[in-house]
């Protein structure tokens, strides 16, 4: 199976525009972008609810981009095939929020069955962030604790 947008001419900041604009579109009412080394994030409000997507971006310095079959690439070509993997993310990222709020908008899901796990606590932690090791030990015990417990 083939990476989607593996071969995209689309730049990463004109799909990081597409997503504000989607969100916009579908009601949105903050966007935030945000990037640091490996990472980068996307924010927005919507419903008195704050959403937070983290983007892994791929390593740099991974052999992928640094070396080939016969040796070393050149540090052009390196960057060359890093900035299409990247924008390989923000295209997959444009997709993934679009398909998710024609999701809501069409009436398949609700907003919070589609974005619960990226929902943002007022302590800052996503519901995911706050809940997964509970439910990882639910599984390993065999039994659901009640969720404010989930991470005690």
């Amino acid at each position: 199976m083939s990476t989607y947008a593996a071969k995209t001419e689309v730049s990463s900041q004109k799909s990081r525009m597409e997503i504000e604009h989607t969100l916009e579109r579908y009601g949105a009412t903050r966007f935030a972008y945000a990037a640091q080394g490996d990472k980068a994030m996307i924010g927005f409000e919507k419903g008195g609810r704050t959403v937070r997507f983290i983007i892994p971006l791929p390593d740099r310095q991974s052999r992928a981009f640094t070396h080939h079959e016969r040796g070393v690439r050149s540090e052009t070509a390196a960057a060359a095939l890093y900035e299409q993997a990247v924008k390989q993310k923000w295209r997959a990222m444009a997709l993934m929020v679009k398909a998710k709020l024609e999701g809501v908008e069409s009436g398949i899901v609700t907003f919070e069955q589609e974005f619960l796990a990226h929902t943002v606590l007022p302590n800052g932690k996503t519901v995911f962030e706050e809940t997964n090791a509970g439910v990882e030990r639910a599984y390993v015990e065999g039994h659901v604790r009640p969720l404010l417990e989930l991470d005690s």
